[in-house]
Parts: C-alpha cells; sequence; structure tokens
C-alpha cells in the first residue's frame, strides 16, 4: 500500500514538475514576443504582457510546491541549528504543522473561495478575455500539492523521531 501511494506521489511531482517547465517555457517566448514587438517592431503587443503575469502566477505558485517536495524552499535556519537533535526534530513537525495549516486555510479554502467568486461573477482578463477564476485556480492547486507533501514530510519527520534517527 505504501509503495502505491509513493508512487502516486512521484507521479504527481513529475506532472507537476512538467506543467511547471512548460509554463516557465511559454513565459519566456512570451516576455521575448513582447519586447521584440515593443522596440523592435515598435507596436506593442495587446495581449502579451497579460500572459506574462498570468504565466508568473502559475510558475510561483506551482513552483513553490515543487520546490517544497524537493526540500528546497527558503528556510531560516539560524536557530534551528542551535537546537539540540531532539529539539530540532520536533520543530520540524511543528514547521510541517504550520505548513500544512497554511496550504489548507490560505491556498486551498482562500484560494478556492476565490476562484469561486470570480466564476461567480464572470470576471475576466481585460486583454485575453480569460476568467479570473482559472487564473486564480493556481492558489488551490498549490495549496493542494503542497497539503499531500507536507503530510508524507510530516509522517516521515514523525518515523524519525520514533526510531529517534538524526535530521
Amino acid at each position: 500500500m505504501l509503495d502505491r501511494i509513493i508512487a502516486i506521489k512521484n507521479a504527481l511531482n513529475r506532472l507537476l514538475e512538467q506543467v511547471v517547465i512548460w509554463a516557465m517555457g511559454i513565459l519566456v517566448l512570451d516576455v521575448v514576443w513582447q519586447v521584440l514587438s515593443r522596440y523592435i517592431l515598435n507596436s506593442p503587443s495587446s495581449w502579451s504582457e497579460e500572459l506574462a503575469i498570468i504565466l508568473l502566477i502559475w510558475v510561483s505558485l506551482l513552483g513553490a510546491s515543487v520546490a517544497f517536495v524537493r526540500k528546497s524552499h527558503l528556510g531560516v535556519d539560524f536557530f534551528v541549528n542551535k537546537m539540540s537533535p531532539g529539539n530540532r526534530q520536533r520543530s520540524e513537525l511543528v514547521v510541517h504543522l504550520v505548513v500544512a495549516f497554511f496550504a489548507v486555510s490560505v491556498l486551498l479554502f482562500g484560494g478556492s473561495r476565490i476562484v469561486y467568486l470570480t466564476l461567480l461573477y464572470g470576471q475576466r482578463t481585460p486583454a485575453l478575455g480569460i476568467k479570473m477564476g482559472l487564473v486564480y485556480l493556481a492558489l488551490p492547486l498549490s495549496g493542494f500539492f503542497i497539503l499531500i507533501f507536507s503530510i508524507e514530510q510530516l509522517i516521515e519527520a514523525v518515523n524519525r523521531l520514533k526510531h529517534g534517527e538524526a535530521l
């Protein structure tokens, strides 16, 4: 059973990484087009800046999920490194609980609410006409992935604490 869960998590992670890679690639092409159309063709594109903003939102939020699962997200470990190994492990548990709470309350529920409201009111982007709810969908998706990955890391931390393994 655990092997199947790990396989599903790894597949989700690979899918997430591919989405971020493709979105980043499209973002780069879009910005290059924006610069070319503005400064070379002297005819600025009316849609490229808006697309860049939308892609930046998606790349940032889904990229944060990728960084989190890789354990390469930002962290301040000055005080943690001064703790004893046992306290360091307990602080890791607290951090994972806080991250899971943030993922659920702000990203998942708050993001779902903003998606619902913007779809309900029919808000659209000015240049592309994309529903704003689809733009904001990156929030609950990122929250979902971060929650799943934080639960996994929390379980790993609890198992290390039980078995007396060092960080």
